[in-house]
């Protein structure tokens, strides 16, 4: 999870909800603390949240909206 901090992600609730937002802080219980957050809704509507705390239990799927570096491993001698 450390390599999605600071990035934009979209998070799958429970209920087929959905949120954006910037990722700012997570715990072992994939707890997570987004900013500038945005549900949203069946229909297309979109509702501002600001910055939110999303319990880890109600986490389907986490995905990067940005793009995440990733190393590659070093290959030689």
């Amino acid at each position: 999870m450390q390599k999605y901090l600071e990035k934009r992600v979209l998070i799958n609730l429970n209920g087929s909800r959905k949120v954006m937002g910037i990722l700012r802080g997570y715990d072992v219980y994939l707890n997570v603390v987004l900013d500038d957050a945005i549900e949203e809704r069946p229909g297309g509507e979109k509702l501002r949240l600001g910055m939110v705390v999303i319990r880890g239990n109600s986490v389907v799927m986490l995905e990067a909206l940005d793009r995440i570096n990733q190393e590659q491993p070093k290959i030689g001698r």
